[in-house]
């Protein structure tokens, strides 16, 4: 069965390109696409976006090619996103606030339903509309909300720490947003945001176009 098959990581890459792609398409109205025009949204080629939707158990028509609605639901399916996910955010800090206060979280199915920070300065004051809680909360907020995934968005020498407390809490995966390896139980799927690394590699991408010879 598709949904029991463990997809790789580099297709799951993909399919979340070839869904934003749908998802542009659901807005005009369009009812199918073809495999070339999810690759060249994907940057992916024809033969590799047949190969990962076939992983997912969907294959086109030939001549027609893929029901738009009909494909996003089955990619939806698969990346888990057909529901809503409850997700508690450690520190309100400046990247904490900015990820509280985006507001296309809930429409892509995430909803942050709480925000906690040790620092007792911060701790009351109300951040996107909820209020701040202590960490000596998260435990049974996290139950009581049926928070699935922990954001972290602390300094990197707390962010073990937090890790431990969203793990004991019982959350099933945390998106790392600290500078820091963590180390979790393998029920626990982590994700980690490193801006610092992006920009690293985005600077090192520059300097290497800048001393290849010029294209013509």
């Amino acid at each position: 069965m598709p949904g029991r098959t463990r997809v790789p990581r580099p297709t799951v890459d993909r399919l979340s390109l070839y869904l934003r792609e749908l998802e542009r398409l659901e807005t005009q109205d369009r009812g199918t696409v073809s495999s070339r025009q999810l690759g060249t949204a994907a940057g992916a080629a024809e033969a590799q976006v047949r190969k990962d939707l076939g992983i997912i158990g969907h294959a086109g028509q030939a001549g027609i090619g893929y029901s738009v609605p009909l494909l996003a639901e089955a990619i939806r399916q698969v990346i888990g996103v057909h529901r809503q996910w409850r997700a508690a955010l450690v520190g309100a800090g400046n990247v904490g606030r900015a990820l509280a206060a985006y507001r296309r979280f809930r429409e892509e199915g995430f909803e942050i339903v709480a925000v906690f920070d040790e620092d007792e300065a911060v701790v009351g004051r109300t951040v996107a509309g909820m209020e701040v809680l202590p960490m000596s909360d998260l435990a049974g907020t996290v139950k009581r909300e049926s928070v699935g995934i922990g954001i972290i968005a602390v300094p990197p020498d707390s962010a073990q720490q937090v890790a431990d407390a969203l793990v004991d809490a019982g959350v099933q995966g945390i998106l790392n947003f600290a500078p820091r390896r963590l180390r979790v139980a393998d029920r626990v799927a982590t994700v980690d945001v490193d801006f610092r690394s992006a920009l690293e590699r985005l600077v090192l991408e520059i300097s290497q176009r800048k001393a290849s010879p010029a294209r013509r």
